[in-house]
This record gives structure tokens, sequence and C-alpha cells, in this order.
């Protein structure tokens, strides 16, 4: 007997179902089965049968409260080689980071218009950062943004520019003109910046990492109150530490 449900992109089985898993929210525990299938644009029915299933694979889990996400996606995304390989040659970069400024330390690659954060070490006198591992922020928004997108493909630059640009705080740049000198500059010095782009208060500063092929793959950043952190400071020692991730990282 031939399924009903069709089997191209989005609209298969396992677009239908990688849709539910992506309606999580970053700031999510549970969430409930009707909130989610509107979120994935699913049907009720559907979003019922396919969580059943998830639930079965351990995808996601059940709770007073609604649904959410399994341990086995955990588990499966610590098995991201590239990823699991770059967060492992980074840590001890970011460890020296966070002893040096005592602040909030990331570390992020580009994903479309996103940067998904690959690891964090929080700083408890730092504003809370609107960031978690695994979760993601709109590039523009980010100083990690930022260096990210001001080195990648011109097409997604292009791509990212053309789209609408949302406004996280009063300050982000939302003007593609704006935006696209913004990346320019940070092309030119090496540098991106944030002032209170992605949450009031914060102040971010960001460089490129890059492999050892000269192509940029991911981006570290320090993030303080806006009236501590200074920023003249805290760049060299980003710059360093990024070019001997660098080194380190491309020698594996």
């Amino acid at each position: 007997m031939r399924s009903t449900e069709r089997d191209d992109g989005h609209n298969s089985v396992l677009g239908r179902a990688v849709a539910l898993l992506s309606a999580f929210h970053q700031d999510d525990e549970y969430v409930s089965l009707s909130e989610l299938a509107r979120r994935a644009g699913l049907p009720k029915p559907t979003a019922h049968r396919l969580s059943g299933q998830l639930i079965d694979l351990g995808m996601l889990e059940t709770g007073s409260h609604g649904l959410r996400l399994g341990l086995r996606v955990f588990e499966l995304g610590q098995l991201v080689p590239r990823q699991r390989g770059l967060r492992d040659a980074a840590r001890p970069h970011l460890e020296n980071l966070y002893r040096t400024f005592g602040e909030t330390v990331h570390l992020a690659v580009l994903q479309g218009a996103d940067v998904v954060y690959l690891d964090k070490l929080t700083s408890r006198i730092t504003p809370v950062a609107p960031s978690r591992i695994g979760g993601r922020m709109p590039a523009h928004a980010t100083a990690l943004g930022k260096a990210l997108l001001a080195h990648a493909d011109p097409q997604v630059r292009d791509a990212v520019l053309a789209s609408p640009l949302e406004r996280r705080t009063p300050r982000t740049i939302v003007m593609r003109g704006l935006l696209a000198r913004e990346l320019g500059r940070v092309r030119t010095e090496g540098i991106a910046r944030e002032y209170e782009e992605s949450a009031p208060g914060l102040v971010c500063v960001a460089h490129p990492v890059r492999d050892d092929s000269g192509r940029v793959i991911a981006a570290v950043s320090v993030s303080g109150r806006i009236n501590r952190l200074r920023v003249d400071r805290v760049a060299p020692a980003l710059r360093t530490a990024a070019l001997t991730l660098a080194r380190r990282y491309g020698s594996h």
C-alpha cells in the first residue's frame, strides 16, 4: 500500500517531522501539540501522528505541559563531527578569554541568515545574553553574525541583505545600506562590534576564525556591559585567540 504522504521536500514525511522538531524556540521547555502544529504549518492530525512516532524514537518527550525535545536529539547533535571538533579545539581559547576578561564568551558558526552557537561560557556579571548552546540569533543583530556575514559567500550575504531584517532592539541595524557598509568595515578592520543590537545594555566584540585555506568557518566573541567592556582591550586578545585556534584546528 502506497503512503498518501508526498515524498517531495518539506511535504514529505521526513520534511514534516523535521518541521515539527524545528518548531521549538530557544526559550521553550514544553510546548502544546496545537502550538507546535501551528508553528510548523501542519494540520493537527498530521502533527499528532508524527509526534507519536517521534516520541517512540526518543526525539520528543511528553510532560504535563506538552511536548519537549528528547534526549536523542541532544545525543545526535553531539555526534556532528565538524562542530564537535571545532568546539573541542576552541574550548581552551574560550576559557583563556573568560579568565582574562571575566565576561561571557561565545563560539558560533553561520547557517543561512542566523548564527548558531556551538559553545558559551557565561559570566555572572555580564547582562543576560540572548544566546544558548545550539540556539540561533539573527546574524545581522550580533557581532558574531557580522564577523561571519562580512566574509560569507556573496550570495549568502546578498540574500541576508535582501531579506527583511528583524529589529531586536531600537539599536539593531535594519537598513540594508547601513548593514552593507558595516560589513564592509568589518572586512577592512577584521573586528566586528555590536552595541545593544541584540539586547539592551550589552556590547559584544567578535573576530572570525579561518581554516588553513583562509576560509572563515566560525567566529569567537566576548560580551559585556556597555559601560564596562573596553573594545580596544578585548580586540587584540580576540584576534590572538582566533589566529591560534585557526592554526591548531587546521593542524588536526
